[in-house]
């Protein structure tokens, strides 16, 4: 063999064991990447904190990196591909993803018990003393739906109430002020505002409509489909969290770690874990059965898409089962 036919060999030989020796270093290095995961100020959501300060991801065998966000600065890091995956309520995942940001949604977290409120001042006592009324909510959110929701059980129509649009984190003020008659907001901050006017008090709440609220852990398509064993993995984990903090003999070491993360007292934060129902794996599987209602999420999707094209969130109506996957919470 002459030197410019062995040169062409090597070269050869070396094309087909170097090349795809990096590939698979790459592919390693990708495989091992962290997944990223936005959380923010939700107990359901808080919660992932006790897998985290326990390490179970580690013995799960799963790389993950959580990150703190302010709820709608979560929802712009996924839109713009800064992490992985987001928490956020099935509706917003259809906001979000109507405007780009597509996710699928693999495994819930807990639906809304309570913490969702329609607050009323003094001497109201139910929906029906609010016709007439001024009623201020953030138009379009979640707060909203509870809202038309609880009219529609009371017999009244939107029109029977007026509308006044207020951001969720200045209802305290809003209900103070004695201008409007109640106001819609979640924990805490509903209940900031019932400490702003004493006597008021939730005239109707997300316990009164079980999965109206759904709150997911929505991922991006294409992690979703490349790293879905991980991702079992970590919907395994939750399995594991939703157990250690409903189990009376560790739950007080949950919820000292929940309220550790968000900075208030551990029987500060107890009444607030209350008015989240956390479903675990089990519980969620329920609730990915394909039907009608609240008792789904599909059926539950199906309500919010309604609500935000009626609503103007977005015109066009979502295709919500493209939103949603059972296979990750039903794996074996």
């Amino acid at each position: 063999m002459n030197v410019q036919s062995l040169s062409s060999t090597l070269k050869h030989l070396i094309t087909r064991l170097v090349i795809p020796a990096a590939t698979a270093l790459a592919f390693s290095a990708h495989a091992a990447a962290p997944l990223k995961i936005g959380y923010s100020d939700w107990p359901g959501w808080v919660a992932w904190q006790v897998a985290i300060d326990k390490g179970w991801f580690k013995e799960a065998g799963v790389p993950v990196d959580f990150e703190w966000f302010d709820y709608s600065a979560s929802m712009d890091a996924f839109s713009a591909g800064k992490i992985d995956a987001v928490t956020m309520t099935n509706g917003d995942a259809l906001v979000t993803g109507s405007a780009g940001g597509k996710s699928v949604m693999v495994m819930l977290t807990d639906y809304s018990n309570g913490n969702d409120m329609i607050v009323a001042k003094p001497g109201i006592k139910s929906l029906k003393d609010l016709k007439g009324k001024k009623v201020a909510v953030e138009e379009g959110l979640v707060e909203h739906l509870l809202l038309l929701d609880g009219l529609k059980k009371a017999g009244m129509k939107e029109s029977d109430v007026t509308l006044v649009n207020a951001k969720t984190n200045e209802m305290p003020q809003v209900l103070a002020t004695g201008d409007v008659s109640a106001i819609g907001a979640w924990q805490p901050i509903s209940g900031q505002a019932m400490k702003a006017l004493p006597g008021s008090r939730p005239v109707y709440t997300s316990a009164n409509e079980p999965g109206l609220i759904y709150d997911v852990l929505a991922v991006n398509p294409a992690s979703a489909k490349q790293r879905k064993a991980d991702w079992i993995k970590v919907t395994k984990v939750w399995d594991k969290v939703v157990h250690y903090i409903n189990d009376p003999k560790t739950q007080p070491d949950a919820v000292k770690i929940m309220a550790a993360r968000v900075g208030v007292a551990p029987e500060v934060y107890l009444p607030l874990l209350k008015g989240t129902k956390l479903l675990d794996l089990s519980a969620g599987k329920k609730v990915y059965v394909k039907a009608p209602g609240f008792g789904s999420l599909y059926g539950s999707s199906k309500v919010a898409d309604d609500f935000n094209v009626a609503n103007g969130v977005y015109k066009a109506h979502e295709n919500v089962d493209a939103y949603i996957d059972p296979s990750f919470t039903n794996a074996k």
